[in-house]
């Protein structure tokens, strides 16, 4: 009896020192294992590329050739001047900054009326507004270039931004913010004579800047991707966008120098990863902040 007793005392231990292993030590590593590989997965196109940029055409020729070659200064000048990156990425910026200031000035602006006004019809009205998801620029692009050909607004400013600045999006992640912030907070603030437009720019903006932080984000990548819309209406170098310089680094008639255009490539990506990386922050607590209203 005395022996079972001890063996088991030994055992139990042992059971223990094994789950108290598999807990700090086997989980942790397999977890991060497996996160260092879905990383190197989703980098790898990125990386090959940042390769390929510095390679010659004797280099990209070999199949596998993952070695950084010595012709990074020849490509990234070529294509600089091939398609005029800078000019074309100070469009964009233009463009891209407009784009999210608009729609974030209009998703205010909306989403501070339909909550802290008695609005007739106002479920009507955000009905309709929803129903925009379904009628994306690319579906009613034909009417929409007619429209700002009437106005002469082709391979102006204005015609590669203002169809962009309303945004469904930017009113209800507004919208459910506003909603989840306390009546007495309105109440306060008419009380101490606060009028509307300072109760919105002194006290809802204020609080608002990592929502409004996470749709400046959403929307400057959005436009700086952008490529059908500005392939139409952008004829001239004073307007022409970024994606449109990089396709432009594809020659149709001969071979295509993949060095240049991976050269390209990397240099357009780099102001929207900048954004990324001041702002990440603000997306994931706007992110967080739309699904606590949600709940």
């Amino acid at each position: 009896m005395s022996g079972s007793t001890a063996s088991t005392m030994t055992a139990l231990p042992t059971q223990a020192t094994r789950a108290a292993f598999r807990r700090r030590v086997a989980y942790p590593v397999l977890m991060h294992a497996l996160m260092i590989l879905g990383v190197t997965v989703v980098l790898f196109p990125l990386l090959f590329a940042l390769i390929l940029s510095t390679q010659s055409s004797a280099d990209w020729f070999q199949v596998g050739n993952l070695i950084p070659g010595t012709s990074a200064v020849h490509n990234y000048t070529t294509a600089w001047e091939r398609a005029s990156i800078g000019q074309l990425m100070v469009n964009t910026t233009i463009v891209a900054l407009l784009v999210a200031g608009g729609k974030i000035f209009l998703s205010i602006s909306a989403s501070f009326a339909l909550v802290y006004f008695r609005v007739r019809g106002s479920v009507l009205i955000l009905g309709l507004i929803m129903l925009t998801h379904f009628l994306p620029l690319p579906v009613r692009i034909v009417p929409t270039y007619q429209l700002l050909a009437d106005l002469g607004w082709i391979n102006t400013f204005q015609g590669l931004t203002v169809p962009f600045f309303a945004s469904a999006t930017g009113i209800l992640l507004f919208l459910q913010f506003f909603r989840t912030l306390s009546p007495d907070l309105a109440d306060a603030a008419r009380v101490d004579g606060a009028g509307p437009l300072r109760f919105l720019f002194r006290i809802l903006i204020p609080i608002s800047r990592t929502n409004i932080g996470a749709l400046f984000l959403i929307e400057f990548i959005y436009m700086w991707n952008q490529y059908l819309w500005p392939l139409l209406v952008a004829n001239s170098v004073d307007t022409r966008q970024v994606q449109i310089g990089i396709k432009q680094l594809i020659a149709t008639d001969a071979v295509i120098d993949w060095g240049v255009l991976m050269a390209g490539t990397i240099m357009v990506i780099i102001p929207p990863l900048v954004v990324l990386l001041v702002l990440q922050r603000s997306l994931m607590a706007g992110l967080s902040a739309g699904d606590e209203g949600i709940r």
